[in-house]
């Protein structure tokens, strides 16, 4: 059932401006990181509609936010990557700024799932946006990606140490481990966001 439900996503707009936005009702999830975090490559295995976000193993990709559909009212949506980026300044300043918009005018977001390379976690502009949502009283949930790089010790440090560095927010954050290679955390990141839905 859940399979099915996340398997009905399909591409739906870009958009580089604010103004191009589609229609702000029904609910959205946005995917947001650094880049190369691995945030296409989570949404492809969360919906398990292979190329729906496209992913490359250059930094930076992602170039406007892109909307998938999962029904009439419910929308998947995939941000701008932040921090590296192999493009201009002038260029990086604009998607931030897009980005930074979306996240303030949104009335239809309902959460935002932070894509973190496990091996890097709570870097500066990682903490900068979790910052935002607690100012903002957006619920967050964090994957941390690219689990299949670590040890299963490793795994459970790195997890202890963010759920500990993030603890007194308990009730707006929530952490999980995920690998897109070998799905691990699906499950639970497709019940978080239909909890959100």
């Amino acid at each position: 059932m859940v399979d099915a439900y996340f398997k009905k996503a399909t591409y739906l707009t870009s958009a580089t401006t604010i103004a191009q936005l589609p229609i702000d009702q029904g609910a959205e999830i946005a995917f947001v990181g650094r880049s190369n975090a691995g945030k296409s490559s989570a949404l492809n295995v969360i919906t398990g509609v292979n190329g729906l976000a496209r992913t490359s193993n250059t930094p930076g990709r992602t170039q406007m936010i892109n909307f998938f559909a999962l029904n009439d009212a419910n929308r998947l949506v995939d941000l701008p990557g932040y921090g590296f980026a192999k493009v201009p300044l002038e260029v990086k300043k604009r998607w931030e700024l897009l980005v930074h918009e979306y996240l303030e005018v949104r009335e239809s977001l309902k959460g935002l799932v932070l894509v973190m390379d496990s091996r890097h976690p709570l870097k500066e502009l990682d903490q900068q946006l979790i910052s935002w949502c607690l100012e903002c009283a957006v619920p967050l949930h964090i994957l941390l990606t690219k689990a299949d790089k670590l040890t299963a010790s490793m795994q459970r440090n790195i997890l202890n140490t963010v759920k500990d560095a993030l603890k007194s927010f308990d009730s707006m954050i929530s952490v999980q481990l995920f690998s897109a290679v070998k799905k691990t955390g699906m499950d639970a990141a497709r019940a978080k966001l239909i909890s959100w839905f």
